[in-house]
């Protein structure tokens, strides 16, 4: 016997699908996922990951009862203990460090391997509780979060996808939407049905341009320049909306004389998009009106990435497209759930209620001067040079060793045997391979939990469907039994999912007016009220003045290669992976071809004498690895892609693709970098030892 039953899928896309499970009660298995039909956004399908839960929920690798390390660091040798044992122990360990180091010595190491806020934010409560240092979580979102919120305001939100099909012109800006906003596709097609062109604006060509109407190459890191050329072409031709931005906006005479100064020829020479092409985009784009720019955060990881990222949604403005349905440009729909997230993961704690909102700066939380803080793009440093050092890591919801950059200082500092190390996990990562203990982590499957989104403005809940497999417990129901072992008494530290979403609910905004757990948990999801068309800037923003701020003028900050390294590494989402969720699912890895594989153009190909399929080394100022190369056209000259963040066992030398990234950070939000490494490829029989 079968049964269906309704879920969220938790993983850290925008699309937040609604999904149809089929279970098997008896054996407490998944047996199939599909897209739910009814949802507006997932309209029946998913993605090629999602297909695949079944084979992650129930893989042979996944631990199902705490262990305990009995060989080296990196070994991956454990053995089984008692719940009980470990907690004790664990707990015994953290009390001392406690005790001689401060709360300062122990960092928590998370980010979104779940999206259901009572599992992905609220652990954060018992760190908070002790001390600890705080991690700053800016490995993705807060480049483009610091971009966004200079230019239009806090929260943050964009047109809503629903609105799109109103849409006349559509750039797909720096993001590979079919592989990373699947859902996003039915929206486009409607759009392009209703007349709207839509063009891809990306370094290299993926399954979106293929889709687009048309691609445009430009070289990484160069989107300010492109964004002001096209916008000097606006205002030359008197396209722009005057009263729009007399009514809605500030500081625009200081932006219109820096767009001056990007004349076609120097735009070209900076970005490698012809003039003419330059100058037809823009005037297709501005005459349309109702014009829309989806954009990401992948497009801010570069040095600059901020300040590009300001330059492009500014062009919306310049025409006045938020007065449009359909028109202006999203990057989050985050900043629509008016949630009370005062007590979420201890807030309160370390952010005290005199302090108020804080507008600005790409974060969530007030800075406090007297607690520590890790940027999690620096983790490396952090565990290798930190005085006085870390004495504890604590990981879930994330595997560093493969996503953080400069993975050769990440694996330095975890081999550290005065560094305990704790992991929360659903399989045995690299990263769990260098734990003092494993704890197993229950999925989504197997505890309740609330979701917002940042593709769409659906509130979902999702319920337990399955027992937890084998001894596996929920993040939440961890922390709260070392914080009983440790005798705290701070009640938010053991709020049950329902608990944390009642109280994540009170709220008098009108947009959740109506919306309770209730009805969630009868329903499953329940749109926002936000007003249908959505138009959020039509008359100014969010921001300190009320206005759309031109001001300051972005900055350009080219990405340039080295002398030693002339080529730029860009190592985007991959079809079949999220981040390294799914890098141990067989049938996933064999659907992007078994090993990550390095594309370069056939001239940079021919330049530096590399043969299709052949194995060459990748260097960089941090690393190096190897690959097999594929010569392709795909990435514009000078650029060379890899798609994926692949587990290390798949690279045929062992080393993950950021063995060659650093830890530098962008010029807004203090973000990661990862798509401005400049690299050397070099044929394996040209490389010395």
């Amino acid at each position: 016997m079968t049964k269906t039953a309704r879920a969220v899928c938790p993983l850290d896309c925008p699309d937040t699908c609604s999904l149809i499970l089929t279970l098997d009660p008896q054996a407490n298995r998944l047996l199939k996922v599909e897209g739910d039909p009814q949802h507006p956004i997932t309209q029946g399908f998913a993605c090629v990951k999602t297909y695949r839960y079944p084979e992650r929920n129930h893989h042979p690798e996944r631990p199902l009862y705490p262990l305990r390390r009995t060989g080296p660091k990196g070994s991956g040798q454990f053995e089984r203990v008692g719940w009980d044992e470990a907690l004790d122990e664990i707990a015994q360990r953290l009390q001392h460090i406690l005790d001689t180091s401060g709360g300062q010595a122990v960092l928590p190491y998370h980010y979104a391997g779940t999206m259901g806020l009572h599992q992905y934010e609220h652990p954060l409560a018992f760190f908070r509780a002790i001390g600890a240092a705080e991690l700053e979580t800016t490995i993705c979102a807060t480049a483009g979060a610091a971009a966004w919120e200079a230019s239009y305001g806090f929260p943050r939100m964009g047109t809503d996808p629903e609105d799109i099909p109103q849409a006349r012109f559509i750039f797909l800006w720096g993001i590979n939407s079919l592989h990373t906003n699947t859902h996003l596709t039915p929206f486009l097609k409607q759009a392009r049905h209703n007349g709207a062109r839509i063009v891809h604006i990306d370094p290299y060509q993926s399954l979106t341009s293929r889709f687009a109407d048309e691609h445009i190459k430009l070289r990484p890191g160069s989107d300010a320049a492109l964004a002001y050329g096209m916008a000097r072409v606006i205002l030359e031709h008197r396209l722009h909306d005057p009263a729009y931005i007399e009514r809605a906006t500030q500081g625009f005479a200081a932006f219109q004389e820096t767009a001056q100064a990007w004349t076609l020829e120097r735009t070209e020479a900076a970005t490698g998009v012809p003039a003419a092409t330059v100058e037809r985009l823009a005037l297709e784009f501005a005459r349309a009106r109702a014009s829309f720019i989806r954009t990401s955060y992948g497009m801010t990881r570069h040095p600059g990435g901020g300040s590009a990222l300001r330059a492009v949604i500014l062009l919306p403005a310049l025409i006045g497209a938020w007065q449009y349905p359909g028109g202006g440009a999203l990057l989050t729909t985050s900043g629509v759930f008016p949630l009370n997230r005062k007590y979420l993961g201890g807030k309160h704690l370390i952010e005290p209620e005199a302090s108020g909102p804080r507008p600005g700066a790409a974060g969530y939380l007030r800075p406090n001067p007297e607690v520590r803080r890790i940027n999690m793009n620096q983790l490396g440093s952090a565990l290798t040079r930190l005085e006085p050092p870390l004495r504890a890591l604590f990981v879930f919801n994330s595997n560093p060793l493969v996503v953080a950059p400069n993975s050769g200082a990440v694996r330095q500092g975890m081999q550290r045997e005065d560094l305990f190390t704790v992991v929360l996990e659903q399989a045995l990562t690299e990263t769990a391979r260098y734990a003092d203990y494993v704890l197993p982590a229950t999925t989504f499957l197997e505890h309740p939990d609330l979701y917002t989104a940042y593709g769409h403005h659906y509130l979902s809940w999702n319920a337990a469907v399955l027992d937890p497999q084998g001894e596996a417990r929920p993040n939440t129901q961890v922390f709260a039994e070392l914080a009983r072992r440790l005798e705290l008494e701070e009640p938010t530290l053991y709020w049950s999912a329902e608990e944390l979403a009642q109280t994540l609910l009170a709220s008098d905004h009108p947009w959740l007016k109506g919306i309770t757990l209730e009805r969630l948990q009868a329903e499953g999801y329940v749109r926002l009220n936000t007003p249908r068309a959505f138009l959020p800037f039509k008359d100014g923003a969010p921001t300190p003045t009320g206005k759309v701020c031109f001001d300051p003028p972005p900055a350009v900050i080219l990405t340039e290669p080295e002398a030693d390294y002339p080529l730029i590494l860009l190592t985007p989402p991959a079809k079949h992976f999220l981040n390294s969720t799914y890098g141990h699912v067989e049938r996933l890895v064999a659907g992007e071809g078994g090993e990550p594989v390095l594309w370069i153009h056939p001239q940079d190909a021919a330049l530096y004498g590399v043969a299709d399929g052949a194995t060459v080394h990748i260097r960089s100022r941090h690393g190096e690895v190897i690959r097999r190369a594929k010569v392709s056209p795909a990435p514009i000259p000078g650029t060379v892609v890899l798609e994926g963040t692949w587990w290390e066992r798949n690279a045929p030398d062992g080393k993950g693709i950021n063995w060659l990234t650093g830890e530098g950070l962008t010029d807004l939000g203090a973000g990661s970098t990862f798509h401005s490494n400049p690299v050397a490829v070099i044929p394996r029989s040209n490389a010395s030892d």
